[in-house]
């Protein structure tokens, strides 16, 4: 049936560098797809659940993270498991759109149902993510990218990280409880908890699953910013050291956190929380296959 798709996209994609591919979507996805342009930060969120609700089949994300961010979260706050959601990614990372190429080209499938992560505060609020959730150092980085308007990818989130190491380097102690184990209080400087591979052009996860109903995590206490300079180069290739006991790998399923100090997370490279908004508890847990996606959404 014709047009069954919608498109929400964002103007301002890749920093305003996208307007060549998203005139191809319009020109070839014609007779297909309707196009709905985001004007504002969490309008695409609202599109997308508009679009559920319209009963369209498959609602694409044209956009970097955060546009995949909201429509992902537009369409699971719809509750309707008929609608697919889809990605064509023109931003300035790309994190997920990476993950879920990695995981097709394993599946060989056009389609599949995959994880969701939630993540919850005091408060009761909460929202969903996709990609990854990162917090401490992490957070920090996502705050200095704001800052940074030329660069795209790993450039701008490795610049930012830089930035990030010099103003906001800190390893507090927090309470983390993993899965059922006792809670520990440990040095924080960083943990990353991952549906995907990537975080900010990071390969922090290479061998995560997008449908095994585990996060990945990645938690760093003490390191020194000598010690993060010398594993960016790594990071960016190849995933964080197995055999470094400053740095904690697993799998789980739920974590839950007490921070001393108000928390800086971004999911999906949107902030759940900045220092000023006063978080110091968190839950995170994962939902299996909760979000159907479809993929081979091309255009030449």
């Amino acid at each position: 049936m014709a047009r069954e798709m919608c498109v929400i996209f964002n103007p301002q994609s890749g920093r305003g560098r996208a307007a060549r591919r998203l005139a191809t979507l319009q020109t070839q996805w014609a007779d297909k797809a309707v196009f709905w342009p985001t004007t504002q930060p969490g309008h695409a969120e609202e599109l997308a659940s508009k679009a559920a609700a319209e009963g369209f089949a498959v609602v694409v994300a044209a956009g970097g993270d955060g546009t995949a961010h909201e429509v992902a979260n537009g369409i699971l706050n719809a509750r309707n498991p008929n609608v697919a959601f889809g990605i064509v990614p023109i931003g300035s990372a790309n994190d997920y759109a990476h993950s879920l190429q990695w995981w097709h080209a394993l599946k060989q499938r056009e389609g599949d149902d995959v994880d969701v992560g939630v993540v919850r505060d005091a408060t009761g609020r909460q929202r969903y993510f996709v990609c990854c959730l990162g917090l401490g150092f992490n957070g920090m980085v996502t705050l200095e990218s704001r800052k940074i308007k030329r660069l795209q990818g790993l450039a701008l989130y490795g610049l930012a990280t830089l930035r990030a190491l010099w103003y906001h380097h800190a390893c507090p102690p927090m309470e983390v409880t993993i899965d059922d184990q006792p809670t520990a209080i440990v040095p924080t400087l960083m943990l990353s908890i991952l549906l995907g591979r990537r975080e900010g052009g990071f390969v922090l996860a290479p061998d995560a699953l997008l449908d095994d109903g585990l996060f990945d995590y990645v938690h760093a206490d003490g390191l020194s910013r000598w010690e993060v300079l010398k594993l960016l180069p790594r990071l960016a290739i190849a995933g964080p050291p197995k055999n470094d006991p400053k740095v904690r790998l697993g799998r789980c399923r739920r974590i839950k956190l007490h921070s001393p100090a108000p928390l800086a997370v971004h999911i999906d490279g949107e902030f759940f929380a900045r220092p000023e908004d006063g978080v110091r508890d968190l839950e995170i847990w994962i939902q299996p296959r909760a979000l159907k996606v479809q993929m081979g959404l091309t255009a030449s």
